[in-house]
């Protein structure tokens, strides 16, 4: 009786891989990932505060989502190379590429959060800055969102696998990282919307990264090992602790630092891991050819 033979190792021409990695830069990228979805949910939550009567929270989500804007916008620059290569990214208005919409989200959600937060900082024309504050709100969950789509549209085997997840794991983790700016800087009276939406942000990003570390298979490995697994562990962590104390510390302003500093840590170190796991996919073979494999198998029995 023979054996049976082992299936075949995946391999590539002289080893390479078998798709180009994205030619983006740390830290620019992760960066921009992170402070894009920390603007976007920030003007959500300014506004929700400003409509509850709020008024120390609603300043800290408008300067945060301000902020957070500017600093999105400099690492995207950074990593384009040239400012102009921005603009050149408005010339063409094209509702299915999520790169087009993906600029023209930052490209009109920056001027009303911008201006929203000026306002808030100088006191002036404040019914304008309001009303900035509101329509930024409109766009916040498609900025907070955006960009995981964006990464999901690429060929790169551990973000396009994860297509259906990557938006729930930017948004709650966007909304972490909104809820630790505000519990971080909103007086302690003001911060209980920031604690509640520090457990919903929290649950909504650990229920989606368990799905796709548990359900993608070979894909989801490199999530799990090197670099980018320590790093999603860590992100793991520190957003659990930081739910966990905005919950049992919230009444203390030493306990609400210490939870919206690890809202905001695990937020942050969960871009640079899926980054990394990302690249990590496009430099091994086997992350390409085994699933593309496995999908005609399937294909040629259903035939």
């Amino acid at each position: 009786m023979s054996a049976t033979a082992a299936p075949p190792e995946p391999r590539s021409y002289y080893g390479r891989p078998v798709i180009k990695k994205p030619a983006w830069k740390t830290p620019d990228v992760p960066l921009y990932l992170f402070l894009g979805g920390l603007a976007g949910a920030s003007s959500v939550l300014a506004a929700a505060a400003d409509l509850k009567g709020y008024r120390h929270l609603t300043r800290v989500g408008r300067v945060t989502a301000g902020a957070g804007l500017l600093g999105s916008l400099a690492a995207l620059i950074h990593d384009l190379g040239r400012p102009e290569r921005f603009l050149n990214m408005l010339r063409v208005f094209k509702p299915t590429s999520p790169l087009s919409m993906g600029s023209w989200t930052l490209a009109t959600f920056g001027p009303l959060a911008g201006a929203a937060a000026v306002s808030e900082i100088t006191g002036r024309l404040s019914s304008a800055g309001r009303a900035a504050g509101l329509a930024a709100a409109a766009l916040g969950p498609a900025m907070s969102t955006y960009t995981s789509v964006l990464i999901a549209d690429t060929a790169v085997p551990a973000w396009h696998e994860a297509h259906r997840e990557l938006p729930f794991v930017f948004g709650g983790s966007a909304m972490t990282a909104a809820a630790g700016a505000a519990l971080m800087f909103a007086p302690v009276d003001e911060i209980g919307p920031a604690g509640r939406l520090a457990l919903a942000g929290a649950a909504l990003e650990l229920a989606a990264m368990e799905r796709i570390q548990r359900g993608l298979g070979l894909v989801a490995e490199p999530y799990g090992k090197g670099r980018a697994g320590w790093l999603v562990r860590a992100a793991k962590v520190l957003t659990v602790a930081g739910a966990a104390f905005a919950v049992g510390l919230r009444r203390s302003r030493t306990g609400s630092i210490l939870a919206g500093a690890c809202l905001l840590g695990g937020s942050v170190v969960l871009r640079f891991g899926i980054f990394d796991a990302g690249m990590d996919s496009a430099g091994d073979p086997k992350y390409t050819v085994v699933p593309q494999r496995q999908q005609r198998m399937r294909e040629g029995t259903h035939a």
